[in-house]
This record gives structure tokens, C-alpha cells and sequence, in this order.
């Protein structure tokens, strides 16, 4: 898998906690990674992160990447040989609230990883990522190309945006070719789901809250269409980046979108349906409501074009809509039943997603 490029290997990743990380650590410990974490917290509580017991498994951190001294000692000690930027203030919701933390963890935060990296006197292949929403939605009906403007009308979308830029600065700047020791890349992906998501305001999440105490759930936008995909998707590019980096210099101050399959697009309304079917809900009503309350503009669509992906790095999405619902749906109502070893089965869903990668003969699979 990956052309074991990460078999025996130090790998850090930020905001490893989070749901994200979890999964991303998860897996590179079934790659045979040696891993090494760096969060500020454990951002929700239940916390997958806790449930897996992946403190027992790696080197954890609890380090905010804004404090650019403790994690330059951590990397430097660590000697990655690569690194996966993660660690972000990543709901939309809470950007309006507090608008200076999300700037402050998603800017500054992305620009001392990237200082760091500037000094390192070691070899490292750095993914960073953003977010598909670091582009100016104008809402248009294709899919956005990675030279495409970034931007954003909202705090969340505008710091990703920015964290793109800052990038892109410290690339031409300090990284202007592949020949140091450092190789970086971003990568950008949204619309993710999967089991072990607890954040607040995300529908998912909000819904398997809701739905483990048989409670009804309020909904804001049924019509809002989205590109959904399983978390192991874009992780998989993020991983198959990695790979690319090591194995082609052209890869080097990239930008690269891991999105899913056109047939992807779904409602909310849709998705809520088919995930309620899991729960054996008698009828939509006392699954989900519609609330006519809706406190910030959310986009009504937004979704990639991953041509570049297929063409340098040979990677597609794995699974279709059905088998992504399958995937969310059963690690939800496995850990609510409260008799199953979360992380042998967070396991078991990677080894799933894998072997369906191989059935499909997919490049980015070897």
C-alpha cells in the first residue's frame, strides 16, 4: 500500500486528535508507521481519539501550533521523516463566534509548521492541509481547479484561503526548488464523513448525537447539495501526496484537490435518509425537522475538480455512496451498541476500504 513508503518510518501529524488525525493515525499505524502527535486538546467529548486509545500507540503531544517554540523542540527532536499538517480551528459555526481563533489557529498556525520546516536540517516530505473551501465560491455547477481563485466571504473559508497563500509565499521564498530538504504540497478536501466525528454543527455528527437517544433532529438547509465522502477518501490521497512527493519532484509546491466521484453529490435531505435507515426510524419525521433557523450564510454548492490527482498521482476515490453510508452508518451504531472494540474495527473498516481499492485495481492502492 502506498509503495511502503511509510512501513518503518517517523511520521508527525498535527491536530491528531481530531477526527481527521484519529483516522489518519489509525491507519499509518496499520501502514507500520512509527507516529508522533501534536494537538492542542482532545476537542470533543466522546472523543475517538480516546476511544481508540491511541495515546497507549504513539508519541502524544498536547502542544497548540501557535506556540512556535514547543513545536519546533517536538520536531526537531522527532526528525519526521514526514509530516502531515492538520491541526485547524475546522468549524464553520465557531469562525463567526470567535473569528480571531479561527485566523490565528488556521494562518499562524499553518505559517510556524511551514517556519519550522523552513529550518530543519533533516530530510521531510510535508502534505498541508486546507480545505476545498479556501476557494471563491461563486457557486457554479463544475467542479473547482487548483489554480482556480481562493478567497472566501465567511472567516472559516477566508482562512484557508489565506493559509493557501502563505504557503504558496513560503514556498517560492524558502522551498523554490526540490533539491533542499524539504518537499511540500497542500491538499484540499471537504464534505467528509465518517464514524468518530463528534464536532459540534456537523450535520453527521449532530445527527448520530441525536439519534443514539432516539431524539429528532433539526436540519437548515435539506436542499443544500454536497459532494459527500468517506473520511479514508481524501486520506488516501493525502497519503498517496505524501508518496508522490518522495517518488517525484514535480509534485513539489503543489496544490492538489481529493474529492469524490460526480455521482456523489447528494442533498442533505437525501443523505439523512439513507443514514436514518440504520436506525429503523418508522418514518423520516422522527429522524430529522426542518428549522427555519439559519444563523450564517452556508454555500448551497462546492465541489472539486481532481483531474490533476489522477493525472500526477494516479489517485481516484474508492468507494460509491452506498458503501460510504454502509461505512459511516456502521461505526456509529456499533459504538452506541457499546459491545465492540472501536479501534479492531476502525481497523477492519481500513483493511475494507483497501481491499475494495485492490478489487477496483486502483494505481494509488500498490
Amino acid at each position: 500500500m502506498f509503495g511502503n513508503v511509510y512501513k518503518g518510518k517517523k511520521v508527525l501529524v498535527t491536530g491528531h486528535t481530531g477526527f481527521k488525525g484519529t483516522w489518519l493515525t489509525s491507519w499509518l499505524l496499520d501502514l507500520g508507521a512509527d507516529v508522533c502527535g501534536i494537538s492542542k486538546d482532545i476537542p470533543t467529548q466522546p472523543s475517538m481519539f480516546e476511544v481508540l486509545e491511541l495515546d497507549k500507540k504513539i508519541q502524544h503531544h498536547i502542544a497548540d501550533v501557535r506556540d512556535l517554540d514547543t513545536i519546533s523542540s517536538i520536531i526537531n527532536s522527532y526528525k519526521p521523516d514526514f509530516l502531515f499538517h492538520l491541526a485547524a480551528q475546522p468549524i464553520v459555526s465557531l469562525s463567526y463566534q470567535d473569528p480571531l481563533e479561527t485566523i490565528s489557529s488556521n494562518v499562524m498556525g499553518t505559517a510556524n509548521i511551514l517556519e519550522v520546516l523552513r529550518k530543519l536540517n533533516h530530510r521531510c516530505n510535508a502534505v498541508i492541509i486546507t480545505s476545498d473551501k479556501c476557494y471563491e465560491n461563486v457557486e457554479w455547477v463544475w467542479g473547482y481547479k487548483e489554480t482556480d481563485q481562493v478567497g472566501g466571504r465567511d472567516i472559516y473559508s477566508g482562512s484557508k484561503g489565506a493559509a493557501e497563500v502563505i504557503f504558496h509565499a513560503y514556498q517560492q521564498s524558502f522551498f523554490p526548488t526540490s533539491e533542499g530538504n524539504v518537499r511540500i504540497a497542500t491538499g484540499r478536501a471537504g464534505n467528509v464523513i465518517g464514524g468518530g466525528d463528534w464536532a459540534a454543527d456537523r450535520i453527521v455528527a449532530d445527527c448520530m448525537r441525536a439519534w443514539s437517544k432516539q431524539s429528532v433532529v433539526e436540519i437548515r438547509c435539506p436542499d443544500a447539495t454536497r459532494p459527500w465522502q468517506h473520511v479514508l477518501e481524501p486520506l488516501s490521497g493525502y497519503l498517496a501526496l505524501g508518496q508522490g512527493l518522495v517518488n517525484d519532484a514535480k509534485n513539489h509546491g503543489e496544490q492538489y484537490n481529493f474529492g469524490p466521484r460526480s455521482e456523489q453529490n447528494h442533498t442533505v435531505k437525501d443523505l439523512l435518509s439513507d443514514l436514518s435507515n440504520f436506525w429503523h426510524f418508522k418514518e423520516t419525521n422522527d429522524a430529522y425537522v426542518v428549522t427555519d433557523n439559519i444563523p450564517f450564510h452556508e454555500a448551497g454548492l462546492l465541489k472539486l475538480n481532481c483531474d490533476k490527482a489522477l493525472f500526477n498521482l494516479k489517485w481516484e476515490a474508492n468507494l460509491n455512496y452506498e458503501q460510504c453510508i454502509k461505512f459511516v452508518s456502521e461505526w456509529y451504531y456499533l459504538f452506541y451498541q457499546g459491545e465492540h472494540n472501536m479501534r479492531e474495527f476502525t481497523s477492519k473498516q481500513i483493511t475494507e476500504y483497501q481491499e475494495l481499492a485492490r478489487q477496483k485495481k486502483l494505481v494509488w492502492c500498490k
